[in-house]
């Protein structure tokens, strides 16, 4: 895997997966910080362990771009 940056072997917890709904490759996320459309996540668990940057995000079924403490999001994943 030629050219890839290693992953950050810590970093801020801004919140916990509560479902993923496979069929579509999107998490629901309880955020526990502010996250906006932009951010570099790392998302891990169990065998998972990738980054992402956040392309868009949903709260309510409506797109949003910061969501905040509190919030649960919809994210595509992967």
């Amino acid at each position: 895997m030629p050219n890839e940056e290693p992953l950050p072997e810590e970093g801020k917890l801004i919140g916990k997966i509560t479902h993923y709904f496979g069929n579509i490759g999107v998490a629901v996320i309880e955020l526990s910080d502010t996250l906006k459309v932009g951010d570099n996540i790392r998302i891990v668990g169990g065998e998972t362990d990738f980054t992402q940057i956040i392309e868009s995000m949903e709260v309510e079924h409506k797109k949003v771009e910061e969501a905040k403490k509190g919030d649960s999001i919809g994210v595509k994943v992967g």
